[in-house]
Order: C-alpha cells, then sequence, then structure tokens
C-alpha cells in the first residue's frame, strides 16, 4: 500500500507530460518568414542583415540562410521566406549556467526588435521529419480545411490571435502568406468570336507579352538555348499598357486586348496548400515550458467556443507532435502491460507462489515514483526515451528483489524461522543489491548528465535508471523483508488455523 500510494503521488506530480522532439545540441534552425510580394533581391538583402545579427551571440559559430525555395524546387517556398541554420560551439565554451533554451530566448527577443521578421525555431533533423509527416514546420500545427480560402483565412487569424494567448505558445505563425496583388485578364469569349478570333489567341498574345515564348533555338557547341521572344518593360508595366496589345483578327484588322478581354488588378492566394484533395491554411506554433497534452486541450476548448464557422464545410485538425504521441501511447499501452505480464510469470515460474510474484511486482511503483521524481526535478519529460529507460528499469528492480527473496526463501527451506530468516536474508543480500545496483548507477551517471551533441536522446533514459534505481534499491532494502515478513507471517497463521 505504502509502494502504490508513493506511485500515486508521483503520478500527480507528473501529470499530463508527455513525449516532445529531441533537440540536436549543435545547431539550431530558424524558418523565417518575411512580409510577403518583396522581391529575391530585398528578401536576400533581410536575409543577410539577419545573419549578421545572429553571428553577434558569442555562443554562435556560423549562420548560413537560403532564401526562397531551393533548387531542387522540393520546398515550394515564396521568395520571402528563409530557412537559417545557425551552428553552435560546444557547451563547455559557454558562460556557466547558461543552457540553449536561455539563447533562443535572446535571439527571439532581439528578432521582435526587427519590424518584418516572423520567425519559429527548430531543429534540421525534425524539422524535415516534421514537414514529411504534418508538413508543418513546427511542434504542432492546426489546419483549417475548406475550400473557401477566403474564409479559412478569416478562421486561420482567429486561431492564431487565441492560441497567441496561452501560456506555452512561441513561434505562432500562419503558414500560407497573406494575399498578395494579381493582374487578371478575363476574356470574353462573345467579343472574341464578335471579332473573329478565338481563345487561343488572346492565351497566345498573354504568353508572348508577358510570360516569354521560345520561338527559336540556337547550338553552341553540343548545347542548344531556347531563344525567347517577349515585349519590353515599358509596353508592358501597367494594365493599361497590357490593355493597348494589339491582336490581329483574320481580316486583318488590329484589336486591343482591352476590348475582348476585363483586365483588372486585384488580390489573391499567394500559395495553396493541398491535402486529401483538400485546401487548408495551416497555424504552426512551438511549445515552450509547457506540455503537449494540457496545452492541446486548452487550446481546442478556446477555439471550438470562441470561433463561429461552418462545420459543414469547414473542419479543424491537429496535427505534428500530437500526432506522434498518439501513436507512442497507443505502442506504449501494449508494450508495457505484456512486459509487466511476462515479469509475473517469470517470478511465479521461480518463487512458485502467486502472492511473492505479485510482491514483487507491487515493488515497481517505487522505481516509478523514483524515476518520475527525477525527471520533474531535472526539468525533463517523457518521452519515447525516458518510457524505455522505465522498462529497463522495472528488469532492475525486480532482480534486486528476486536476489533477496529467493535467499530468504532457501534460508527457510534449510529450517531457518520467518523471522530470523528474514534478518539474515536481508542482511546476507545487502552487499549483492548494492553492488548491482551501484555498478548500474555509476555506469550510466555520465549519460545522465551529458550534455554533448545528441545527449538528448541518452539523458532521459539514462536520468530514470540512474535516480529510479537509487530510490528503489534504497527502499527495497528495508520495506521488501518488511513485507515479505508480514505477508508469509499471515499465511503461517491461515495455515496453522486450517
Amino acid at each position: 500500500m505504502f509502494a502504490i500510494l508513493l506511485a500515486a503521488i508521483g503520478l500527480s506530480v507528473y501529470v499530463g507530460k508527455d513525449f516532445l522532439p529531441y533537440l540536436d545540441e549543435g545547431s539550431i534552425w530558424i524558418q523565417t518568414q518575411m512580409p510577403p510580394g518583396i522581391s529575391l533581391e530585398k528578401a536576400s538583402e533581410m536575409s543577410t542583415i539577419l545573419r549578421e545579427k545572429l553571428k553577434n551571440f558569442d555562443e554562435v559559430t556560423y549562420v548560413m540562410s537560403q532564401t526562397g525555395r531551393d533548387d531542387d524546387g522540393i520546398c515550394p517556398f515564396a521568395a520571402s521566406h528563409a530557412e537559417v541554420m545557425v551552428g553552435l560551439k560546444p557547451y563547455k565554451t559557454w558562460k556557466k549556467g547558461r543552457r540553449k533554451a536561455d539563447l533562443i530566448a535572446d535571439m527571439a527577443a532581439m528578432i521582435e526588435t526587427m519590424p518584418g521578421y516572423n520567425v519559429g525555431f527548430t531543429q534540421p533533423i525534425i524539422d524535415m521529419v516534421m514537414e514529411q509527416i504534418a508538413g508543418a514546420h513546427s511542434d504542432l500545427s492546426i489546419k483549417i480545411y475548406g475550400e473557401d480560402m477566403t474564409e479559412s483565412r478569416r478562421i486561420a487569424e482567429l486561431v492564431k490571435k487565441l492560441v497567441e494567448d496561452i501560456q506555452g505558445a512561441a513561434d505562432v505563425t500562419i503558414e500560407q502568406p497573406p494575399s498578395t496583388p494579381q493582374l487578371q485578364i478575363v476574356a470574353n469569349r462573345e467579343k472574341i468570336a464578335q471579332y473573329g478570333l478565338n481563345i487561343a489567341d488572346v492565351a497566345e498574345l498573354i504568353e508572348v507579352a508577358i510570360g516569354g515564348k521560345a520561338i527559336s533555338q540556337v547550338f553552341i557547341g553540343e548545347r542548344v538555348y531556347d531563344v525567347i521572344c517577349r515585349y519590353t518593360d515599358i509596353s508592358r508595366d501597367t494594365p493599361e499598357k497590357i490593355g493597348a496589345l494589339m491582336l490581329t483578327s483574320g481580316s486583318g484588322a488590329m484589336i486591343p486586348l482591352s476590348t475582348v478581354a476585363e483586365i483588372k488588378t486585384t488580390t489573391g492566394a499567394n500559395m495553396i496548400s493541398r491535402e486529401m484533395n483538400l485546401r487548408y491554411t495551416a497555424v504552426s506554433l512551438n511549445l515552450r515550458g509547457r506540455d503537449l497534452t494540457s496545452f492541446t486541450n486548452e487550446a481546442h476548448s478556446i477555439i471550438e467556443q470562441q470561433i463561429k464557422y461552418d462545420h459543414t464545410k469547414f473542419q479543424i485538425r491537429w496535427d505534428g507532435q500530437l500526432e506522434n504521441q498518439q501513436r507512442a501511447y497507443s505502442r506504449l499501452a501494449l508494450l508495457v502491460p505484456v512486459t509487466l505480464a511476462m515479469m509475473f510469470l517469470l517470478l511465479f515460474f521461480t518463487f512458485g507462489k502467486f502472492r511473492q510474484a505479485g510482491l514483487l511486482v507491487g515493488m515497481l511503483p517505487l522505481a516509478i515514483f523514483g524515476g518520475m521524481l527525477a525527471l520533474v526535478l531535472r526539468g525533463m519529460t517523457f518521452n519515447v526515451s525516458s518510457a524505455v529507460g522505465f522498462i529497463a528499469l522495472f528488469g532492475l528492480s525486480i532482480q534486486n528483489g528476486v536476489i533477496m527473496l529467493s535467499h530468504i526463501n532457501i534460508l527457510r527451506q534449510r529450517g531457518k524461522e520467518l523471522k530470523q530468516a528474514v534478518i539474515e536474508g536481508a542482511s546476507h543480500r545487502l552487499r549483492p543489491m548494492m553492488m548491482t545496483a551501484t555498478v548500474a548507477i555509476l555506469g550510466l551517471l555520465p549519460a545522465s548528465l551529458a550534455t554533448n551533441i545528441g545527449s538528448d536522446v541518452q539523458r532521459p533514459l539514462a536520468t530514470v535508471i540512474v535516480y529510479g534505481l537509487m530510490f528503489s534499491t534504497i527502499i527495497t532494502l528495508y520495506l521488501l523483508p518488511i513485507l515479505y515478513y508480514l505477508m508469509e507471517k499471515r499465511q503461517l497463521r491461515s495455515s496453522e488455523k486450517v
């Protein structure tokens, strides 16, 4: 009962802690959104300014940036989007007590003073993984599905405004840039037919005049180059000049483009994202100082209560780390019970008594409490790495219990009384249990304290084993013999009454 009570306290302290992405300690990846519609030259200039500012931090070794889409065209970014890679010096060269989270906070505060920049901090590998899984460059992505882009944008703006005020939200942004000015040429088919033209004539004129069209080829050695024909900039830089472009009818008459088409300026979507054949607008955000489950529950409740929209035409879906968390939970929900069941069966085959096997399994909450307490004190979260550490901790804790109970049973078989067998068995097995625990603790202690590149994966696992085993071993040395004595004494009394 005491073990179960301690475990309950540990669970209540740690409730809500979830799976969070691992961070590569050696770098920072910054997704930068600049004002939409700016030229590539202006965007490159802003990227250069950002690089120079970031290089001023003492912890930074190098800064690289890529403006617009990459050469392979894998990422459909506009010219206003830039990806910035920041390399970091080893932690041992940093000021004492300064952490990576402090550096990111200082960078974010500095960028907030620079107008025109909207950034999100992430890591190179997890950024690529999340891009492939959820189509987002952040921990969470709130996607609004719907065909009406104007209404989707309105809902996304409201979601962004609400989420920004929730504790733990950081780097909140709308993935798709806002609407940009567009020039529309709407052909009038009736007038086109009236003048003896067809729609292909209008399309060809627009293609040649504005976009350019290959009319020939030039061979230079083994290479072939297209000869592009396009009107000069001075003849197509305003809607009026484009409307004055001439079409030639079958009779040779010259007809202005504005006669057979409506030319107007308007605004339209800068980028249209699709998933499952549905248009969507995404609000992306990162979490800092907040667990995933409690934040998602709070944000979902606020959005459903305060945003009014047509649920038959629009759907809001959460993607990103939440999806990974749910998948990991489902696997652990199967793995942990199977592991405990196998342990119980092996213990039963070892002792031949259900009560003794149940006693050792009942001591596992002590290990859980110690591991969770260590995670809380060190500011870590329950993730896949720490979950594996708990499974390994179960085995080490059970091993210590087997060492003690098996020796006590042997002493009882040799004719020792229950009380004397418990006292001698506990004292005889003190040294073996301490040696087993000490080897594991000292072996994994450096890993639990490591801060080098890649240590984020091993640190939660080692922390759970080191401190959980330390706690459970000390308690087991005193509590397990007492519980064993009380349980076996009660069993002897029951046998005597029968």
